[in-house]
């Protein structure tokens, strides 16, 4: 089926209707496969984390290690309705936790089950339990500020980014389309009348983990993206490199809001102790730019950095903690090259620049990665569905772009990473990109049109956060 004729029936149905919708989707299934998972038992204690998976494979591409996230991906936004009433509030937190707990009785919390994971925004606590956010809202100790904050425009952003206002999130991942496609339904079903959804946003990742050709390259094909031949057959995300390297990625617990000692107020025994931050946005991908413009060698020292040395083809690029690189050493590559690559202009801001022990005595050494990121391709233009198409700026037309998410302790440190992705860092030294080197400058071909951050609850609190206090 056509990817436009798709995406139109999408636009025409009701958001209920479009939840448990395929679409272009579908054809994951048809054309990937489902990857080899460990053996996972219903009824297995879930992780007090939201954001957490269990039995999330690990394997190995160019000798460094990599997690084999999900296949499928759902984001759905939306804004409450349920009246700003104590009984209102309570009844609807009772429903919303018996339909979790129903899911949770059917699929485990792992990729070959359900990943379900409820945030919040701003609005939703500054709206509904204002009184009990005051007293029990996490605070970032170091930054002096709340550990939640709203979402901001960078210096590489358009000012046309729309910095959304939703009240919750719900995420979805499942090596199975219908296992997200029945959460959704019963989710929202159960919600029906407490809120209206704003957006549908769903998409892919990973694949040709055992020698076959992967989602990107396949489901490029299938929507017949620009440049789709220049995509490798065995990319994990349309740019082609690894996104879910383990030494890249925050270890299990470090994105809590109280693991790390002396970041916010939650340890030892913080209401949202176990939660964390999300950070979701939407950006569009210029494919034909990248593979055109960029060389193989380009792309390689604009996502990493200058002077490395890679094997044609190579999709895993170590980035661990011995390959981290700090401020003195981006200025002098600066200095010398002209530029300094995504990646490394990051890890100043998102790693940890001494050797740790947590508050439950796990031990990380300096340039261990502070945020974890579950990003996924998506097709969308730039959702799914959308409440607000012209806002939004919704096409029927497939367009490759990411859904980016990413769990980060505070909110603070996903802005001061971001920041640092623009040469902007927290002692105050900027970096200006280079006007004469475009071919080195990552941020040049992509395009971020939405924002939000949210605030995902330990699991015991996931329905409706404070309201059993007013």
């Amino acid at each position: 089926m056509p990817a436009s004729v798709t995406r139109r029936g999408f636009l025409r149905q009701s958001a209920g209707a479009a939840l448990g919708a395929a679409g272009l989707y579908g054809l994951v299934d048809a054309v990937g496969g489902l990857p080899a998972r460990a053996a996972a038992t219903v009824g297995d204690r879930a992780p007090a984390e939201q954001h957490l998976l269990r039995d999330v494979r690990v394997l190995t591409d160019n000798g460094v290690e990599i997690f084999a996230p999900p296949l499928h991906h759902q984001l759905v936004t939306a804004r409450l309705t349920v009246a700003r009433t104590k009984p209102a509030l309570r009844k609807a937190q009772r429903e919303l936790e018996r339909v979790l707990r129903e899911l949770d009785s059917r699929f485990p919390a792992t990729p070959a089950g359900l990943g379900l994971t409820v945030a919040w925004g701003l609005p939703y606590f500054q709206r509904y339990v204002p009184e009990p956010w005051q007293r029990h809202r996490p605070r970032d100790l170091q930054a002096h500020r709340p550990a939640l904050l709203e979402a901001i425009r960078f210096p590489s952003d358009s000012p046309s980014v729309i910095l959304e206002r939703n009240d919750l999130v719900v995420q979805l991942r499942s090596d199975h389309l219908a296992h997200i496609a029945t959460a959704a339904k019963l989710i929202f079903g159960q919600l029906e009348g407490m809120l209206e959804i704003t957006s549908i946003r769903k998409g892919f990742v990973g694949g040709g983990y055992y020698g076959g050709r992967s989602l990107p390259k396949k489901m490029a094909l299938k929507a017949g993206i620009s440049a789709v031949s220049r995509i490798s057959d065995f990319a994990q995300l349309f740019l082609g490199f690894t996104s879910s390297q383990r030494g890249a990625l925050g270890p299990e617990m470090i994105a809590s809001l109280e693991t790390l000692p002396g970041l916010t107020d939650q340890w030892p025994d913080g209401y949202f102790r176990n939660g964390t931050t999300m950070h979701v946005s939407h950006l569009y991908l210029d494919l034909k730019r990248w593979y055109r413009d960029f060389t193989f060698d380009d792309r390689v020292w604009a996502t990493f950095r200058p002077r490395l040395d890679v094997r044609t083809g190579t999709r895993t690029v170590p980035q661990g903690p011995r390959q981290v690189v700090d401020v003195e050493e981006i200025l002098d590559e600066i200095a010398e090259q002209g530029f300094t690559g995504h990646s490394a202009a990051m890890q100043p801001a998102n790693r940890l620049s001494a050797d740790v022990i947590d508050n439950y005595g796990n031990e990380y050494p300096k340039g261990t990665a502070l945020i974890q990121r579950p990003d996924f391709n998506t097709l969308d233009t730039p959702f799914a569905w959308s409440a607000q198409p012209t806002r939004d700026k919704w096409s029927p037309n497939a367009s490759a772009g990411l859904h980016f998410v990413a769990y980060s302790p505070t909110s603070n440190i996903f802005h001061r990473t971001r920041l640092a992705m623009d040469g902007r860092y927290a002692d105050g030294t900027i970096v200006p990109p280079d006007p004469n080197r475009p071919n080195r400058r990552f941020n040049s071909v992509m395009k971020s049109t939405h924002r939000q951050n949210f605030l995902v609850p330990p699991r015991r609190h996931r329905s409706f956060p404070l309201a059993e206090l007013l």
